[in-house]
């Protein structure tokens, strides 16, 4: 029989296969068309205002239902978010965010599957974007308490 973690990396694997099926088919992992949505002053491509319309209800959907539920669907206590404080980290890894999109027309998620499907391009977005959490991590380690600090002396 299928253990517990077993079945939670399956189901894992498929959610992240519809994820990233559902990114290609929608064009998110093409950088040419993310970059025409964002170019609101030119030649601006509004399709994927549907993508991120749709993944929004999805989301919305999800959440309501999650709401209502004590227990993941393979039995798992349920995580979810719950400070709405919207604070000067969140806003500057907005603005970061959004700047690297614009940027190299690709997010996490889409940069990702495009470097999987073999995107030169994507491989270095993925690259600079894993140090970029790694200097993020060094920047934000806190130091380590000594002996002395831990004893209140």
């Amino acid at each position: 029989t299928m253990t517990r973690t077993s079945a939670h990396r399956l189901s894992e694997f498929f959610v992240g296969l519809l994820f990233g099926w559902g990114l290609m088919i929608s064009g998110m992992t093409d950088p040419g068309k993310v970059l025409g949505f964002l170019d609101l002053a030119g030649a601006w491509d509004p399709s994927l205002a549907f993508v991120m319309g749709g993944g929004v209800l999805v989301g919305l959907v999800g959440f309501a239902l999650a709401k209502k539920r004590t227990t993941s669907f393979l039995g798992s206590a349920m995580h979810l978010p719950t400070s709405r404080d919207i604070g000067r980290r969140l806003v500057l890894g907005s603005l970061t965010f959004g700047a690297g999109w614009g940027l190299a027309g690709f997010c996490p998620g889409p940069g990702i599957v495009a470097m999987g499907a073999g995107e030169s391009k994507a491989t270095l977005f993925v690259v600079a974007m894993i140090a970029g959490m790694w200097a993020f991590e060094l920047l934000n380690r806190k130091p380590k308490a000594t002996a002395a600090t831990d004893a209140g002396v």
